[in-house]
């Protein structure tokens, strides 16, 4: 791509965008029930990767539970069973499990992005950055895990968590992602021992570990950072550089990922790390 100005550069994004899009359109056309009576979970199903693997979730035939912090967030998600839940509480996500009952699939989504180092970040950041991207998964995995185990002894197959990770993570060191980049390296961690855990009854536990990839919310940290450096342009133009394919990513290009590892595709996939990164991690 001609990134050689920055005066293309939102040019040219749009236009990846709008065809990444249709090209997620495609793909979603020609799914066809690989996860088709199979219940799943997917939290901050409201926008981005969630939205994504929702709708996909969807498209499979798969029953889908979708969550998020804020409900109107979900609305437009059709044929998904949607609510609200706050992933920080203990208590909701306790009392979501058992009203939901048992799944075979959840997938942990809900994340924060904190910027900053070791010398700019309080304690007040390092905890909320854990309680959203670790120990939210843990809450959602104690809560679940014993119907799965069930679901999976019962139907003889396996169940499956998916983790969000990043590649800013214990597998690439980003600058002013101290908080964020040793939150998702814990995720990592978190999936492995899940995996190693229960490995013989019929649990898989694997991760995906992003880079950049468009959604609201780095659609915000572009406008705030543009406005530190005085040019959104200069911003984006960050983003996209850090990339070596030399653009963001769309949602719709992680949901297949996610795909595979829910369906019985991934039966001998456990304690897995795959990277959707555009060469983010070389």
């Amino acid at each position: 791509m001609g990134l050689t100005g920055r005066s293309d550069i939102c040019e040219v994004c749009s236009a990846d965008l709008r065809s990444e899009r249709n090209n997620g359109k495609e793909r979603a056309g020609i799914m066809a029930g690989r996860l088709k009576g199979r219940i799943a979970v997917v939290t901050a199903a409201g926008q981005g990767i969630g939205r994504a693997i929702a709708e996909s979730f969807v498209a499979e035939g798969a029953t889908v539970y979708a969550s998020d912090v804020s409900r109107d967030k979900l609305e437009g998600l059709a044929r998904a069973k949607k609510a609200k839940l706050d992933v920080l509480s203990t208590r909701a996500v306790e009392a979501y499990a058992a009203k939901v009952g048992p799944v075979d699939i959840l997938v942990n989504v809900a994340g924060y992005v904190h910027h900053g180092t070791a010398l700019t970040t309080t304690e007040k950041d390092w905890d909320f950055s854990f309680d959203l991207n670790v120990k939210s998964m843990h809450r959602t995995i104690h809560a679940f895990l014993p119907g799965m185990l069930e679901r999976a002894k019962a139907s003889g197959g396996t169940s499956s968590i998916v983790n969000i990770a990043s590649g800013a993570s214990s597998i690439r060191g980003i600058p002013n992602r101290y908080a964020y980049g040793a939150s998702k390296a814990a995720v990592i961690g978190l999936t492995k021992a899940v995996a190693a855990d229960f490995i013989r009854d019929g649990l898989r536990c694997n991760a995906i570990a992003p880079g950049t990839f468009r959604s609201p919310s780095w659609e915000d940290r572009v406008e705030t950072l543009g406005k530190e450096w005085g040019s959104k342009e200069k911003a984006l133009e960050m983003f996209v550089q850090r990339q070596p394919m030399g653009r963001v990513a769309d949602a719709a290009e992680i949901a297949p990922v996610a795909i595979y590892l829910a369906s019985d595709e991934a039966a001998f996939t456990t304690g897995t790390v795959i990277n959707v990164d555009g060469g983010f991690s070389l």
